[in-house]
């Protein structure tokens, strides 16, 4: 077969897995999943796992997390969601998405077993496996094949029946807990902290960022109920200090075994920072369970080698464009002073598209210190809210601030574009959804926008 044709067998594996429940509904159960496996034989079990959960940072952290256990001279695999680009962005194996002929390939494996348990669930009234369900067992399947000695499990919503969790992880990893996702994970942060904390197993390592004390507590409930061992950030380790340099920071890190001076970080934000010193608590907790430190050269290739794509990146100069992928208050948040503390622009307009059942005002209160001009779009998302009601929340929201609705994504990044061209230090971001970065990330690929 051609290189084409695996490309369209990969392709093919996206689209059976579109036609299932969408990743916007997902089920809340693990037995669906967990049969799934079993018929595979458990292929979740054939290497060790660090999971993580947690409300903003998950994705970032999990890149960092790789890196690092790649510069070791592991081969790791990383499940992260959703992707920007390519689907095979979900599924990476030792650094690289999986190819479109291991994809295919593992995909005919498990059909026979994905059948048998659709034909189960649909006898006992149930709906059938879901996206993301399928696209779980396919990962465990494509690391257990490659094969991988470590795999970085990002998990999809909440923990405790997120298809993840049929997996039990070594380590646990907590990045900061908010509000999200509240009609799914409870109201409060106690609520969504304690559905986070299924991710809990016996005698596991606990990592955790620095948490709202309500979320705290419901943490140190599962640690304590499973006998495992919990370190928080800011007291067993932290960022002793952060300096942002051209084309990310240096940074000093206080770990859990050893301390680390005079790194380099490729990512952009005081949150990044924070990111990488849970991300090597939680190496550290791994390779030699806190008590070990780790090689400072290893470390400083694992972190200098380390990406994050959609998290504050710059895409397009002469103008400067920005994409971020910030889809809730906290996040917004995170965001804004990230912008203010690395860029020093004299004006900055926001491309803003958000999905429906996310806080809208509650990210343009956070964004709208940063700018007098906000274009509203829409994704090609069957959940993203509509430019002209966007756009009138905004008005409401933040009155102050010159709203301009936008039929298309690329009128809007276009015309805040032509915009900021028109004077020396203007810029645009584009924000409010991944599902907006990432075809503003097309948009520039496609119209050679010139990059760094």
């Amino acid at each position: 077969m051609s290189n084409d044709d695996f490309v369209e067998a990969g392709q093919a594996v996206y689209d059976a897995l579109l036609a299932r429940i969408g990743e916007g509904e997902p089920n809340p159960r693990l037995h669906a999943t967990r049969r799934a496996v079993e018929l595979l034989g458990d292929p979740q079990r054939a290497y060790p796992i660090i999971h993580i959960t947690g409300t903003n940072g998950k994705t970032s952290t999990s890149r960092i997390i790789e890196s690092i256990l790649r510069a070791y001279g592991l081969r790791t695999g990383l499940y992260t969601s959703p992707h920007l680009t390519r689907f095979n962005e979900r599924i990476i194996i030792d650094g690289e998405p999986i190819g479109d002929q291991e994809l295919a390939a593992n995909w005919a494996d498990i059909q026979p077993y994905i059948a048998m348990v659709d034909a189960e669930l649909d006898a006992d009234g149930q709906p059938k496996l879901t996206f993301f369900e399928v696209l779980t067992v396919l990962a465990f399947a494509c690391f257990a094949d490659a094969p991988v000695d470590v795999v970085v499990l990002e998990v999809g919503m909440g923990g405790e029946w997120d298809s993840t969790n049929v997996a039990d992880g070594q380590v646990a990893v907590f990045t900061p807990i908010s509000l999200d996702h509240t009609k799914r994970l409870g109201n409060t942060v106690a609520e969504i902290a304690r559905t986070k904390s299924g991710i809990i197993k016996p005698a596991a390592a606990v990592v955790t960022a620095k948490q709202d004390p309500s979320a705290m507590a419901e943490l140190v409930r599962a640690t304590e109920l499973t006998e495992s061992t919990i370190v928080t950030q800011g007291e067993q380790f932290a960022v002793v200090s952060s300096t942002p340099g051209v084309g990310g920071q240096s940074l000093s890190i206080r770990g859990i075994a050893g301390s680390y001076d005079e790194l380099f970080l490729p990512l952009l934000g005081e949150h990044q920072a924070q990111n990488a010193a849970l991300a090597i608590a939680a190496v550290e907790s791994f390779l030699g369970r806190g008590s070990q430190s780790l090689s400072i050269d290893i470390l400083a290739e694992g972190l200098a080698t380390s990406s994050s794509p959609g998290r504050l990146q710059v895409i397009g100069i002469e103008p400067t464009v920005l994409v971020d992928a910030a889809h809730n208050p906290a996040g917004a948040q995170v965001l804004a002073a990230a912008v203010s503390r690395n860029f020093h622009f004299d004006e900055l307009s926001i491309v803003l598209g958000i999905l429906a059942d996310k806080d809208a005002a509650g990210i343009v209160r956070e964004l709208a210190p940063l700018t007098g001009r906000i274009y509203t779009a829409q994704s090609a998302s069957e959940r993203a809210i509509n430019y002209d009601d966007l756009a009138e929340l905004v008005r409401s929201v933040a009155p102050a601030v010159t709203v301009i609705p936008c039929d298309t994504l690329e009128d809007a990044v276009e015309s805040a574009r032509e915009w900021s061209a028109t004077a020396p230090l203007r810029a645009v971001l584009a924000t409010g959804s991944i599902t907006v970065i990432s075809e503003v990330i097309e948009i520039a690929t496609r119209n050679g926008w010139k990059a760094r």
